[in-house]
């Protein structure tokens, strides 16, 4: 395999980038460099991705809703998943939709992370195997998680629930090599767990109006978080989703945020896609669902960068 380099897809609008092979598929046409792409996800034996040295546990938040949150979360998860890489999701948002996306059984009373909130059982006890892939591993959440926050108020270290489920012991129970947790669209006593318990934030944003709106609170959150919770915490990821290459507005959101957050955003961009959208109704990732689709391949991309920057920071 060749060394990795910036290829942006034919016609694609400023800052669509994918990360690929640069010379496997030069010269190839737009058709055959998807087909060789998709046989990644087919066939992934040979396209193996690096291990962390240390397990990776982030946390994926943006309160604003509709910007690609838990589809981000499930995706970036299934293909480091289906890589080679041993991956854990968390579902802390009690719609449950990573659950449902991972193909996961979450109906009331399914063993849940409600219950390792509250502390009845193990993180290990809970997780379930995604159909979606034998590395792939989710805590589904229920409706029961809907009154949660409510119950988390009374109890001893309240932001610290999440982050004691997650201790090294109990991780090491399952070893995955990555750690998401899916937030809901909020800021409440959840996000807070989730920011305590992890070492690194992914904040999704959309190309598209408004796209900064409300992530001014999150990072001050965050901010207040590092400063009496978790001083290790940090912003590594900004990830932009539901690019359309055929406005301006999308190219000027892209350069915007890529001014603001540097080297924080992935050149990996995620489209707006069909497929994507369509995916969670079948009960499945896009990269299950149609691993040939514009979709499949960004987020291929995208947690191709994300391994292949975790080593590159570990290194330095």
């Amino acid at each position: 395999m060749g060394s990795y380099g910036v290829h942006s897809a034919p016609n694609a609008g400023e800052g669509q980038h994918a990360v690929t092979t640069s010379d496997q598929f030069s010269g190839w046409t737009p058709i055959a460099e998807e087909a060789a792409r998709a046989t990644k996800v087919l066939h992934p034996d040979a396209h193996q991705l690096p291990r962390p040295a240390q397990r990776r546990i982030l946390t994926v938040a943006n309160q604003k809703g509709g910007v690609g949150k838990t589809t981000s979360t499930v995706n970036l998860a299934a293909a480091l998943a289906i890589h080679g890489l041993k991956v854990l999701v968390i579902d802390l948002d009690p719609q449950g939709n990573a659950s449902t996306a991972l193909g996961v059984e979450h109906r009331s009373g399914t063993p849940s992370i409600y219950e390792v909130l509250i502390g009845e059982i193990s993180v290990s006890d809970a997780a379930a195997v995604s159909s979606q892939s034998d590395n792939l591993y989710c805590v589904p959440a229920t409706i029961d998680l809907a009154g949660a926050e409510i119950e988390l108020v009374a109890m001893p270290n309240r932001e610290g629930r999440l982050k004691e489920a997650l201790s090294p012991e109990s991780l090491d129970e399952l070893r995955p090599d990555y750690v998401f947790i899916d937030c809901p669209p909020s800021l409440g006593l959840l996000t807070v767990n989730a920011l305590v318990a992890a070492r690194e934030v992914l904040i999704p944003i959309q190309c598209e109006y408004y796209a900064l709106e409300g992530l001014g609170q999150l990072l001050r959150n965050i901010e207040l978080v590092q400063a009496h919770l978790n001083p290790t915490l940090d912003v590594s990821t900004i990830l932009l989703t539901m690019y359309d290459g055929r406005t301006k507005l999308a190219d000027q959101v892209t350069s915007e945020v890529r001014s603001h957050f540097g080297d924080h955003v992935l050149k990996t961009v995620i489209p707006r896609s069909v497929k994507v959208s369509e995916a969670p109704g079948f009960g499945q990732t896009v990269l299950a669902y149609d691993p040939g689709s514009r979709g499949a391949m960004s987020y291929l991309d995208a947690g191709r960068e994300l391994a292949i920057r975790g080593t590159q920071m570990e290194r330095t």
